[in-house]
């Protein structure tokens, strides 16, 4: 592996987000920089990437791969021009299939730096102790998560539990098993919070609903946690509604969208003139999403559709993936430059898989 180049050409502080893809893609294509599953999809392909590429939207020329990253050997992932030291492998949650392998060595990292000052507008504590209650283990929700407390120099509690357990015994309609586990992860955040003085929650929208039917775990969020973080399944807007202005009126609930593939786009402040309670941005630097129709094409704004996303980076491209995601599409506002998503849901299938979100 060549090891004398750590990092892609540097690219312009003014740089538009179609003239990093042309740079990024001479990056992914070179056979000295390039991974090599990329540089062995480019035989395959009826289009040369460097000649035929010039904008966001001809990306969707490419195929979705992403079906091969469950299977593919990680290793070759790793774009030749980086070395191969402080790679992490990251998976997906398996809601559609198998679980889908990345990589990353510094883009999680810098990705979440601005993600951070997202939430702080917010007004989250900082410093804090965080108390995340979620999956963990090859999942990158309790990764991002911890950054997130070490940037705001705080300490980070963590509950552990198994997305993918939950999901088999929801699909063997074993509910009865999911309400015992699920009173399993609550009694270890009740120690926690009993003990230590949690400023911030992490976790998923089903365990939030679960401490609000719990009185007393409910009473002692209430009274020490001061903002909730959601991810990791979706959240109706009635759902949503009841938690900020019933459950927990004076606590900061913060949402963030993301997968393992993209990574994070938080919740923006909210502004008067909102339709929705919830609207999340994505990370204009290196991801470029859109909402469509059946046949393929941008919906209207405040229309609803799949949600189709790619993601340039110096460490991994994946271009026009198609998402079990659906959401309406949301008008930039201020200064962003990208679509924002509001309403995020989850497809009943992707191709013949039944898509079980389970409490992650």
């Amino acid at each position: 592996m060549n090891t004398l180049t750590t990092t892609a050409v540097a690219s312009s502080p003014v740089e538009t987000f179609d003239e990093r893809l042309r740079r990024l893609l001479r990056w992914h294509f070179d056979p000295q920089t390039g991974s090599p599953f990329w540089l062995r999809q480019r035989g395959l392909l009826d289009f040369d990437p460097l000649r035929d590429i010039d904008t966001a939207a001809d990306l969707v020329r490419f195929p979705d791969l992403t079906d091969q990253l469950r299977h593919v050997p990680v290793g070759d992932l790793i774009p030749r021009g980086l070395t191969g030291t402080g790679f992490r492998v990251y998976e997906s949650g398996g809601t559609s299939g198998a679980p889908k392998r990345i990589v990353d060595r510094d883009y999680r990292s810098r990705l979440l730096s601005w993600a951070m000052q997202r939430l702080r507008a917010h007004h989250i504590a900082d410093p804090a102790h965080w108390l995340h209650l979620g999956p963990s283990g090859p999942h990158v929700f309790a990764y991002d998560c911890a950054r997130y407390a070490a940037l705001g120099n705080g300490l980070f509690h963590t509950v552990d539990f198994d997305p993918r357990w939950v999901k088999k015994l929801v699909a063997a309609g074993e509910a009865d098993t999911v309400k015992r586990y699920v009173r399993h992860l609550l009694d270890q955040a009740a120690e926690v919070l009993r003990s230590q003085p949690v400023k911030v929650l992490s976790t998923t929208p089903p365990l939030i609903e679960a401490i609000c039917a719990d009185p007393e775990l409910h009473a002692a969020v209430e009274r020490t946690v001061e903002t909730i973080i959601w991810a990791g399944t979706s959240f109706s807007p009635e759902s949503l509604r009841q938690v900020e202005e019933v459950f927990f009126p004076d606590t900061t609930i913060v949402g963030i969208y993301g997968n393992t593939l993209m990574g994070v786009a938080p919740q923006r402040p909210r502004r008067p003139d909102d339709r929705h309670l919830c609207v999340f941005e994505p990370y204009a630097e290196a991801v470029w999403i859109d909402v469509i129709d059946d046949a393929g094409a941008v919906v209207d704004y405040g229309q609803r559709g799949r949600v189709r996303l790619s993601l340039v980076s110096d460490e991994m491209f994946l271009p026009n993936v198609i998402e079990r995601d659906t959401a309406v599409r949301v008008e930039p506002v201020g200064d962003a430059t990208v679509d924002g998503l509001a309403e995020v849901g989850t497809v009943a299938e992707v191709g013949d898989v039944r898509v079980i979100e389970g409490v992650y």
